[in-house]
């Protein structure tokens, strides 16, 4: 059973359709105009979105994200999740309402574990929309997936840390306002495996960073956020900027991922209903064979496939979020390792229907399938790909049914 959202959550999603209504539809075809029309400038934010910014946070539309904090709206995550859906249906709304990745989990990231210090250098720029953050932990060395594998060393000299590494995909690193790396890697190679990892903050401008190149996805590079591949060399920060303390940035990653994954997954579920509603337009606009396409029995039957899909997604989602507020995140780790897989599948789905559906129009981006497809695609590797978090899933539930060891 799945409680009803809180009436404050309530009103606030009625507010954040309404400004969907009013000013982010209206305005998509001018921010990727503005995207794209000084060639020179790549990663150029379109003024639209600042725009927008002051206005959602004039609405007090802002930080609704951060269950359980004073620096939240006062949610908790299955009152936050419909909010996410609505503003999923566009791939940037969740920016003009700073609730955007991967700024949400590091912001998590800081409101928990980060000192006083920490919290004032970066937390709350980032809770005011003023910079925009990168979380550097995959690697192109080794299988990431696996984060115990990263090779990155943080190594202590004195009152400062040297950081000397190899990072790639990491998201924001091109935005032109990115103002924090968080930088996971190892400060004790002969630890036991999951205390050898650490998490420390850099500031991009740092001495030793080199930027390699973007990299693409499918050919789109994500603009103006970018993902980068990133060189550490003696890259020096002072001490003060470790998270938690040596070894403790697995304790770290298991506190940022639960809400990120609701996130992530109802975001999903907000540019399926949007894909749906693109396709079903579509069908009963076209005429084949002498019927419209909404009228073949064919295309029926997948529409009602993705409904029930998308819809099965949504209630799923909700009930992790349901048991991560009720029980706590550990417990909650099958379910929140299931809607990581169903939500991204089915997101790739949808998205393939609708081009299907568009014909020769689909592949390109004139109703943004192209664009929308690709990142449906990246999402199912980003964030841990499919199969480690079906491990998950098959090792809790076959927990279920071992016997238990002898002592």
């Amino acid at each position: 059973m799945i409680p009803d959202i809180s009436p404050r959550a309530a009103d606030m999603l009625g507010q954040i359709q309404t400004f969907m209504d009013e000013h982010i539809y209206p305005n998509e075809a001018l921010y990727h105009r503005q995207l794209h029309e000084i060639p020179s400038e790549q990663f150029r934010v379109p003024p639209i979105l600042e725009s927008l910014k002051e206005k959602a946070r004039g609405q007090g539309l802002w930080n609704m994200f951060l269950p359980h904090s004073t620096n939240g709206a006062g949610l908790n995550n299955v009152d936050y999740a419909p909010l996410a859906e609505a503003m999923g249906r566009v791939h940037y709304a969740s920016e003009v309402f700073n609730c955007s990745a991967p700024d949400t989990g590091n912001m998590e990231l800081l409101d928990r574990f980060g000192s006083e210090d920490q919290k004032a250098q970066y937390l709350q720029p980032l809770l005011d929309g003023r910079i925009r953050s990168s979380y550097c932990m995959t690697e192109p060395d080794v299988a990431s997936s696996d984060a115990t594998n990263v090779e990155t060393r943080i190594e202590r000299d004195g009152d400062e840390y040297v950081i000397n590494g190899r990072k790639w995909w990491i998201t924001n690193a091109y935005h032109p306002n990115n103002g924090l790396y968080i930088v996971m890697g190892k400060t004790d190679f002969d630890a036991p495996r999951h205390l050898q990892q650490s998490q420390i903050l850099v500031h991009p401008d740092t001495p030793g960073i080199t930027r390699i190149r973007p990299l693409t996805v499918f050919g789109y590079h994500d603009e103006p956020k970018g993902h980068a591949e990133i060189l550490f060399e003696n890259v020096r920060v002072p001490a003060s900027s470790m998270v938690l303390g040596e070894g403790r940035g697995f304790e770290i990653s298991q506190g940022r991922l639960g809400p990120g994954r609701i996130h992530h997954c109802m975001r999903i579920v907000g540019q399926c209903e949007r894909l749906l509603e693109q396709t079903c337009r579509r069908l009963v606009g076209r005429v084949a064979f002498g019927k419209a396409l909404a009228d073949q029995s064919l295309w029926q039957e997948r529409i009602a496939i993705a409904r029930t899909r998308i819809n099965m997604c949504r209630l799923l989602t909700q009930h992790a979020a349901h048991l991560m507020d009720t029980v706590g995140n550990k417990a909650a780790r099958s379910e929140i390792a299931q809607i990581k897989v169903a939500a991204t599948q089915i997101g790739q789905a949808v998205a393939d229907m609708a081009i299907q559906a568009h014909g020769a129009a689909g592949l390109s981006d004139d109703e943004g399938l192209g664009f929308a497809f690709a990142r449906m695609r990246m999402i199912r590797i980003g964030d841990g790909p499919d199969e480690v978090h079906n491990r998950t899933v098959a090792q809790i539930e076959l927990a279920k049914y071992r016997a238990p060891r002898s002592v």
